[in-house]
Formats: structure tokens, C-alpha cells, sequence
């Protein structure tokens, strides 16, 4: 009997050699039946179609590295229904080492129990034998795949709704100090120990808005903006003024010229300067001024940030932008303290990229380390990707955006939970809102104001 035929005519003793490894699995420990053998009926059958399809050499080759380009009904099969369980084994708690350890197990189960089966001798045996390989290669790709996307956006939307829950204790530590400074202004010990507290708690906001701001590009594609006139010139000499204020012992040489108004989300991209400024400041000799010029044309606004020092090493350059990615120096234990999380040039990109701008780095021992932004001048709100949209678009947007009927409102306390449904939620057009407390849920899942779920 041939492989494929040995597969269809034995599903049963295959899958209970998976439930019985899957069982044994951490997660699996309490899992039944059905959700242990999930989808591995259907991988298989879908594994069988494809064995039985023609495919040229080039394509099983592609298969077999996992680069797809196998094409065909069968084989888009087996890439979806693999791709489905990927998420589902995510969901049930397994590890990408657990689902790893279940193909091996699987493929190691199906080829023993055919040599078992004693099949006569056949010249397609060794045929089937890598087209079975092939199809498990193909369909590991994906589970593959798909599980660590479904892990990589549940991380996002921790980090999003944990950023985000912690703006409100972070702003009422701040505002009861200034009360406090307030009032005790006659013990200047008290005084120093407010202005530090204030000064922390501005500190766990900025963290809080990089994580916000480098978990919604993940989340939902492009940063949004809200585009206005906006003098760039001023707003330059605005953040600079901030950034002398903070860094009193460095100097910052600003250059203009040109006509600097453009359409243009003031506060990213005030976000933008001040974390250019800081990336200087931190990576820069201290001994030399940062540099910060600007000009325009007829099309667009440009900027650029020069600082001096350690230039950053060429196979480091393509990386620079990269979320939680460091210029690691050999000096780095003199470099002033770092208060952020790495996330500084890749918010900055994803701000440029949103206004349909361009940023570009480039490094060498005499020229230093430039960063040079590029914004067209005259971007519309239809023009600009992740723009906000007018009024009028926004409310014909909010009244086609499905919601739940008040019977249909699903009240989550706690962060856990909301993490855990969020993904699926997003995916039926819901959204999910976590409340402090029993009492605050009820109150939301009650109220009428515009979630789609509570």
C-alpha cells in the first residue's frame, strides 16, 4: 500500500498517536480529545491532496525550504487549514516548541506505523516518502507562521492596554505632588522631594507614550496623524528651548531657512525633533555642539540632526530603526543614563512614514551621525497614510462600524481578560475595554457611550 493510501486508511490509529503526544504536552495535560487533535485530521487529508498532486521539481524544492510557490487547490489547502491550527494551538496555551515537537512526533508516527504495515515493495515508495516530508515541511511553515503572528499581535495589545491603563494612575501621582508642592512650600526637603516625584512620573509618561506609540503601527497599521498649518521653524525652536531646559550643560546650533510652514501633525512631529534631539545627546560627544538645520522647497520641508562622536558602525546602520535596538559602544558606560526602552528611532520613523516622509541616517568619522527627515509640504488628510479623516468621513465611518446590541455587551474586569479576547474580538469588528473593578464594569457595560463592547 502507498503512503498516501496508508494514511487515508489509518487515520484513526495516527490521530490517536497525536492525541497521546499532545496529551503529554505541558498544555495538553487537561485538554480533551477534540481540542487535542484540533485540526490534524484535516492537515493530514489536506497533506494526502497535495502528495497527489503534480508539482515540478522546482516547486517541491521551494516546499521543502518553506518558500511556498507550490501553487494548486491542494496545496493553498494545507497552507490554510495548517495556518488555523497555528492560532488555535497558540490560543490553547501550547509553546512554538510544543507545536515543533508535534510534527516531528507526527511525522515520525506515520512513517513508523507504514514500515510496520510491511508494504510490498514499490518504486514510488521513495516518492512518497518526500512528498510526505514536503507536504509536513509546507504545513509546519505555516503553523509556524501563523503562531508567532497571532504572538507577536497578543504582545502588542498587552503593551497597548497596559500603556494605555497606565496613563490615569500616572497623571494623578502627578497632580497630587503639584498639590502637595503646594502646600508645603516652606520645607524645601518636602519641596525636592515633590519636584522628584513630578519629575518621575514625567519620566513613566514619556515610557507610556513609546509604548502606545510602537504598538499601533502593530495593531492597526500606520500611525495616525492629525494634519494642520504648522510653522516647523517655531516648533523647532519650541523643543529646543524644552531640550536646553533638560540638558542645560549642551549646546544645540539651529539653522533656518526658507518658507517652514507645512501640513503637518505639530505634536508627532514634535515627537519626532525630541527624540532626534535626544538620540544626539545620548550618543553624541558631549564636548560639541548638536546641530540642527532646516530648509524647504516648493514640495517639501527637510531637517536634519548632526552630532559628533563614536560614528555608528556600517553593519549596524540598517538597524538603527529598529524597536528596542541600541548603538552598544565600547564606552557605553560613560554615556549619560538612558531613560527610555530603545524605541526613540523607530517611533520617529513610523511618525515620518505616516506624513508620507521620508528618514535617512548616515554615519562616518568626519562628517558624524546625520539624521535627515523629509516632508512633503503640501499633504492633504486623504493623502497622507494613517491621516485622520474629516468630520463628516468619520461620522458616516463610526455609523457603518458594527456594534453589539445592548444583550450582546461582554463586561471584562481586569487586564488578563482583555488581552486574551482582544485579538478575537478585533477580528468580528468588536472591541474590548477593561474596567477597574465589578462596579466599573457594570457601570460600562450599562452606559451608552460608544463602545462596541465593554
Amino acid at each position: 500500500m502507498r503512503l498516501p493510501d496508508f494514511i487515508l486508511a489509518n487515520m484513526e490509529p495516527i490521530l490517536q498517536e497525536w492525541e497521546n503526544f499532545a496529551r503529554s504536552l505541558t498544555a495538553g495535560g487537561d485538554m480533551g480529545a477534540l481540542a487535542l487533535r484540533n485540526d490534524a485530521e484535516s492537515i493530514l487529508r489536506s497533506a494526502v491532496c497535495d502528495m497527489a498532486e503534480a508539482q515540478t521539481d522546482a516547486q517541491q524544492q521551494s516546499k521543502s525550504l518553506g518558500r511556498g510557490g507550490a501553487g494548486g487547490a491542494a496545496s493553498d489547502g494545507l497552507d490554510k487549514v495548517s495556518a488555523i491550527h497555528g492560532v488555535a494551538r497558540f490560543g490553547s496555551g501550547f509553546s512554538i516548541n510544543d507545536v515543533i515537537a508535534e510534527y516531528r512526533a507526527l511525522r515520525a508516527s506515520v512513517l513508523r506505523l507504514w514500515a510496520e504495515s510491511n508494504p510490498p515493495p514499490d518504486a514510488n515508495h521513495l516518492l512518497d516518502k518526500m512528498r510526505f516530508h514536503e507536504a509536513i515541511d509546507q504545513s509546519l511553515t505555516q503553523v509556524a507562521a501563523s503562531f508567532t503572528r497571532r504572538e507577536e499581535q497578543s504582545r502588542q495589545i498587552f503593551l497597548a492596554i497596559l500603556a494605555h491603563d497606565l496613563r490615569s494612575p500616572l497623571s494623578a501621582i502627578k497632580m497630587s505632588a503639584q498639590l502637595l508642592s503646594g502646600a508645603c512650600k516652606g520645607d524645601p526637603q518636602d519641596s525636592e522631594a515633590l519636584a522628584i516625584i513630578g519629575e518621575s512620573a514625567d519620566v513613566c509618561a514619556r515610557l507610556v507614550e513609546d509604548l502606545i506609540a510602537f504598538a499601533a503601527p502593530s495593531l492597526g497599521g500606520k500611525m495616525a496623524i492629525e494634519p494642520t498649518s504648522v510653522d516647523v521653524g517655531r516648533l523647532a525652536q519650541v523643543v529646543i528651548a524644552e531640550f536646553k531646559a533638560a540638558h542645560p550643560g549642551r549646546a544645540v546650533a539651529f539653522d533656518r531657512s526658507g518658507d517652514l510652514q507645512c501640513t503637518c501633525d505639530g505634536r508627532r512631529l514634535r515627537q519626532v525633533l525630541t527624540n532626534l534631539l535626544n538620540n544626539a545627546f545620548t550618543h553624541g560627544a558631549p564636548d560639541t555642539p548638536i546641530e540642527l538645520s532646516m530648509g524647504a522647497n516648493d514640495a517639501e520641508v527637510f531637517f536634519s540632526v548632526r552630532n559628533q562622536g563614536r560614528p555608528i558602525p556600517p553593519d549596524l546602520l540598517p538597524a538603527v530603526f529598529q524597536p528596542l535596538v541600541r548603538n552598544m559602544d565600547d564606552d557605553a558606560e560613560t554615556r549619560p543614563r538612558r531613560e527610555g526602552l530603545g524605541l526613540g528611532l523607530f517611533i520617529a520613523r513610523e511618525i515620518v512614514t505616516a506624513h508620507g516622509g521620508t528618514i535617512d541616517v548616515a554615519s562616518t568619522a568626519e562628517t558624524g551621525t546625520v539624521f535627515t527627515v523629509r516632508l512633503p509640504r503640501q499633504a492633504q488628510d486623504d493623502e497622507v497614510p494613517g491621516a485622520a479623516v474629516s468630520q463628516s468621513a468619520a461620522t458616516t465611518a463610526e455609523a457603518e462600524t458594527p456594534r453589539c446590541l445592548p444583550s450582546r455587551r461582554v463586561p471584562l474586569v481586569g487586564l488578563a481578560g482583555r488581552v486574551a479576547l482582544s485579538p478575537d474580538l478585533g477580528a468580528t469588528g468588536l472591541l474590548a475595554a477593561s474596567a477597574y473593578g465589578r462596579y466599573d464594569g457594570v457601570k460600562k457595560s450599562g452606559d451608552d457611550r460608544p463602545y462596541r463592547c465593554v
